[in-house]
């Protein structure tokens, strides 16, 4: 069921599976958050800092990041994610890293409802 997502191919699905048991369970900040895509705020009175990502399963985030770059290439509904910021001026690393946490999302998804993948049924914030 994974592996119909493009760019998802067997070693993100055996990885996913085997590394992240939760899948399909959790809501869509607490799965992003387990993995360590979630972006968090370096904040500390007045100062803003910048946002960034840390924690969570490096082995999952590793995969990630190789399914997200070529799911930018190949998949619709990322390729349209990632060329929207891309487009606001988002640095190349962010918007990859923002590819990761929508395909982990989308992933997350169609195993919560059992279904393969389908680009109609996928919004786009």
């Amino acid at each position: 069921m994974l592996q119909s997502t493009p760019g998802v191919g067997e070693v993100t699905a055996v990885t996913l599976i085997a590394e992240v048991p939760e899948l399909g369970e959790l809501n869509r900040q607490k799965i992003a958050s387990l993995v360590g895509v979630a972006p968090f705020n370096h904040d500390s009175g007045t100062l803003r800092g910048k946002r960034a990502i840390f924690g969570g399963r490096r082995a999952v985030r590793s995969v990630l990041y190789m399914a997200a770059l070529s799911a930018r290439r190949h998949n619709p509904v990322i390729k349209a994610f990632a060329d929207r910021l891309a487009a606001q001026g988002k640095l190349p690393k962010v918007v990859l890293t923002a590819c990761m946490r929508k395909l982990l999302v989308i992933l997350n998804t169609m195993v919560k409802t059992k279904q393969s993948w389908n680009p109609a049924k996928t919004q786009l914030p």
